[in-house]
């Protein structure tokens, strides 16, 4: 009898994770480093969130909360989707989670049995399937193109789509790619759904409020409101509010299923960080003044870093229309040589060389399940990603 359990055995360390440490690494032994791997924005905290974490420690909320959230945060997760999306929950219907990534763990632990599959657009996010395995579920993963904007289109979802789907996971705007779908895309996608009520949707809308230029932000459930008694909308605080170590998620779903995951949030880690519960509070319902900033300096990083990558040798650079990352190809790259003489023969081995050579972390593409292309995050400033750029230029501009 082995004293681990089998199930880590169909799990992998997560890609993004891995580069950022050996980027640390590296930094440790005197290199220098710039460090484009991670989805963290670069952004303090604004500061009338701290001011009401600040509050509540004074006020003495350092108590056990209720495992579900406490009551103020559940009404302004409701009123905001209300207020944001169009979508009439009540407050029992909500769920607050330690970060988004709690939230949808729970959602595969409540619901997934041995066999029960789970409809991932490919490229994803890399914890979306490890999350599944550990479940007990199955991801059936959907290649997108890159010419159809890394977007599920209907007929692909529609070929996938068994009596044993429980889940479809859509990420709007999209990590890695920054892909967004418009009304009428998503109105594409969710007309398929109409068709398989077996189907539930589970919609991670953490980027929602990091889209650029004249694009609009709409949510499944927003689109079609016959799918709300299926779907599960995630957001959190941590992307939009600069809130990432706070580590508040919330959702709103089925009264059956938000009781189910409350359950077992009992068993976990009971309720959210009190004071960063009332922290997200304030950002819910506070002043909002900040997006307007950070949407535009993203928007100016997003399109600087476009223009350069597109500069480079043998890359091709979509432009994204929202998140804070770009995804090109590297598939002109592979087959040539460093000037050492090593092959390019993945996009592994691009960000690996392109790390070790210049000093550039980015991760490649097949972690997400999509190469060879590599997923660069522009949360950093202007002169740091200048810089990163030019390196990447010169690394590309080096292979034969």
């Amino acid at each position: 009898m082995t004293f681990l359990a089998n199930a880590l055995s169909r799990v992998k360390p997560s890609a993004t994770i891995a580069v950022t440490q050996k980027a640390r690494d590296l930094r440790a032994q005197g290199r220098e480093v710039i460090s484009l791997s991670v989805g963290e924005p670069d952004f303090d905290t604004p500061a009338h969130i701290c001011a009401a974490a600040k509050a509540a420690i004074d006020r003495g909320e350092t108590r056990y909360p209720p495992v579900l959230g406490i009551p103020p945060l559940r009404e302004a997760v409701a009123k905001k989707f209300k207020r944001e999306n169009g979508l009439d929950y009540k407050a029992s219907d909500t769920i607050v989670a330690t970060g988004g990534k709690h939230i949808l763990f729970n959602a595969f632990l409540a619901t997934l049995n041995p066999g029960d599959e789970v409809i991932v657009p490919a490229p994803y996010w890399v914890s979306y399937p490890e999350m599944v395995a550990i479940c007990g579920g199955t991801t059936v993963f959907v290649q997108t193109r890159m010419e159809d904007g890394f977007k599920l289109q209907p007929e692909a979802l529609e070929r996938v789509i068994t009596p044993k789907t429980k889940w479809l996971v859509l990420n709007s705007p999209s990590n890695p790619s920054g892909a967004a779908y418009t009304f009428n895309e998503m109105k594409k996608v969710t007309d398929v759904l109409l068709r398989h009520p077996q189907v539930h949707v589970l919609s991670d809308d953490i980027y929602e409020h990091l889209v650029y230029g004249e694009f609009k932000f709409v949510t499944p459930a927003q689109v079609e409101p016959a799918l709300m008694e299926r779907t599960l909308t995630m957001n959190g605080v941590s992307k939009a509010y600069a809130m990432t170590g706070w580590r508040i998620g919330y959702a709103a779903g089925p009264s059956a299923l938000i009781k189910a995951m409350d359950m077992l949030q009992g068993q976990q880690t009971s309720g959210a960080c009190s004071i960063a519960q009332w922290a997200a509070v304030e950002a819910l319902e506070g002043p909002q003044d900040h997006l307007a900033v950070f949407r535009k300096a993203f928007e100016e990083r997003r399109d600087l870093v476009v223009s350069m990558l597109n500069q480079a040798k043998y890359l091709k650079c979509p432009t994204p229309e929202g998140a804070f990352y770009v995804f090109p190809s590297c598939a002109e790259a592979i087959g040539r040589k460093t000037p050492e003489g090593k092959v390019i023969e993945t996009d592994e081995d691009f960000v690996t060389e392109l790390l070790g050579t210049q000093g550039v972390a980015v991760v490649q593409g097949s972690a997400f399940g999509f190469g060879p292309n590599f997923r660069v995050s522009y949360a950093a400033s202007n002169a740091l990603l200048e810089d990163a750029c030019r390196k990447i230029q010169a690394f590309c501009g080096s292979l034969v």
